[in-house]
């Protein structure tokens, strides 16, 4: 209970609050998406080679962030066609493009580490504004965002509906297909930002940049309370439920539990969370449509 020791936790949070913000516009969607690691993987390295680095001579600045964050994009969308106009489930979808997009990244990987040079893109990950990472503020500004959409405006409104009664929301007339693209399209996109922000972090591009990340966001997601089944919980939830996890994890370290148990403490906690969330809807439990 030190104000050191919640400034770290804020920190930790940081990064897996920006995941699983997209993570939760899709999971109300009644889908899920498994391409988080390929995503950050990807986006890691093209903001690697496109930005001053000792690979290359190339430097476009902050447009090499846009080029990463479009990669994002595009994965989402790959994806959200795939589910709507292909009819792949989501689960396969995404788990295709995770490894396309870890494929392209080895790819660029080229067997060599990309060293990032530039020191303002790297303060972005390293620097300190009063005992917070920049990634803190910007974590805040994409959870304000995501609660401001899905409050605010039609589409988030009309996705988490998808989630509780999609036959209904096609027979009204609702382009139901469009707000499932659009969902992951930014779940996509957030991935890519959160590749973005950790390579700024340890100021390398790297195909491991995202290693570990989907299991913990998609924990996070439905410790808060949005169930898998889609149509109920939010980013307000979602906060809450990073925050339980980092919580949980800070306590397990400074404990001194070794991390294999640690994740068997966090996978009986999610179980937990599961059981309760899905508990009084078992009897329509669909995990991926």
């Amino acid at each position: 209970m030190t104000v050191a020791n919640a400034r770290a936790i804020v920190n930790d949070a940081a990064l897996l609050l920006i995941l699983a913000v997209g993570q939760t516009l899709v999971i109300l969607l009644g889908s899920i998406d498994l391409s988080v690691e390929g995503v950050m993987a990807m986006s890691s390295m093209v903001v690697a080679l496109l930005i001053s680095n000792s690979r290359n001579h190339i430097d476009l600045g902050i447009g090499a962030v846009f080029a990463a964050l479009g990669t994002g994009a595009l994965a989402g969308l790959v994806n959200g066609v795939a589910l709507t106009w292909a009819h792949i489930p989501s689960f396969m979808a995404t788990l295709g493009t995770w490894y396309a997009a870890l494929g392209v990244a080895t790819v660029l990987f080229g067997g060599t580490s990309v060293i990032i040079r530039s020191h303002s893109f790297n303060a972005l990950g390293g620097g300190s504004i009063g005992g917070l990472e920049p990634i803190v503020f910007i974590a805040v500004g994409v959870a304000v965002a995501g609660w401001a959409f899905l409050r605010y405006t039609r589409a988030g409104r009309v996705m988490r509906a998808i989630g509780s009664n999609e036959p209904l929301l096609g027979l009204s007339g609702v382009p139901v297909k469009r707000y499932k693209v659009l969902a992951f399209v930014i779940g996509g996109t957030l991935s890519a930002l959160a590749g973005v922000l950790a390579s700024a972090q340890v100021e390398n591009g790297s195909v491991n940049i995202g290693t570990g990340m989907l299991f913990t966001t998609i924990s996070a997601v439905v410790m808060g309370g949005t169930v898998l089944t889609g149509g109920k919980g939010g980013i307000g939830n979602t906060v809450v439920g990073v925050l339980l996890l980092t919580v949980v994890t800070n306590g397990m370290v400074l404990a001194g539990i070794t991390p294999n148990l640690q994740q068997a403490v966090e996978g009986v906690i999610i179980v937990g969370a599961v059981v309760t969330a899905l508990w009084p809807q078992r009897s329509r439990l669909q995990i991926a449509k």
